[in-house]
């Protein structure tokens, strides 16, 4: 049976949406089964979220996902939390690949978005894709808004932080994940996701959760993180969604 109090010794308030995760069962590397999902969801509503955006990966060569398909198993989930009783919204965005959109003539209509034209997207991890700036440009000549999802993950920026300032000079908005705050990566995402706050570029605070190991390391963060409270103090977009 499901509590309806708060979880009152860990809590993300006032954060109360959150723009990262992989809570959709069976389409990418997150939860396996619709159990999962909810189990997951309840954690969250007992840390102080009232709104879940999660944000399944869309990579052409791993998770070929469409707007259809996320938007199927979207409503599947929102039925069992209903069922369940867990007073949590629960909508989805979702997670691009930088490289799927280079050289593509898209749309806005053609991306599910984090609220009316937030775009959620990655890169890989270790090499500065050579057409970064160009799709940040593309997006943003679409009317979109560009979030660059926890860029303290990436090697090529972790080595170069003046690139960084300049992807947030050109538009990008930042998102980091909470969970950066405390190491789980890496002592280097940990540096510049520290970073990140203390020079004001952070836009938005995600969780990333995948599965139940990342929620367990969230409650850890939210106990021995400063950082995470002085991320609260900024002009955080996550609540306007």
């Amino acid at each position: 049976m499901f509590s309806i109090f708060r979880n009152k010794r860990k809590s993300v308030l006032p954060l109360m949406v959150d723009v990262h995760s992989h809570l959709l069962p069976g389409i990418d590397d997150g939860v396996k089964s619709l159990e999962q999902s909810i189990e997951l969801i309840q954690q969250f509503y007992e840390l102080g979220f009232s709104k879940l955006i999660t944000t399944p990966h869309i990579i052409k060569e791993y998770y070929p996902n469409t707007p259809q398909i996320i938007r199927e198993k979207l409503a599947e989930v929102q039925m069992a939390v209903k069922a369940k009783g867990i007073p949590v919204v629960i909508e989805a965005a979702a997670e691009y690949y930088l490289e799927d959109m280079v050289g593509k003539d898209l749309t806005k209509e053609e991306f599910i978005l984090l609220g009316p034209d937030y775009l959620l997207f990655e890169t890989s991890y270790i090499n500065e894709p050579a057409f970064l700036k160009d799709v940040i440009f593309n997006l943003l000549s679409m009317g979109l808004k560009p979030v660059l999802a926890h860029p303290e993950r990436y090697v090529y920026l972790q080595n170069n932080s003046s690139l960084l300032h300049e992807l947030v000079e050109r538009g990008a908005l930042l998102q980091i994940n909470i969970n950066s705050l405390s190491g789980y990566y890496s002592g280097a995402a940990k540096k510049l996701a520290e970073k990140i706050i203390d020079l004001k570029w952070l836009s938005f605070l995600g969780t990333d959760c995948h599965n139940q190991r990342h929620m367990n390391a969230l409650h850890k963060t939210l106990q021995k993180s400063s950082h995470f409270k002085k991320a609260l103090d900024l002009d955080l977009l996550n609540n306007n969604l």
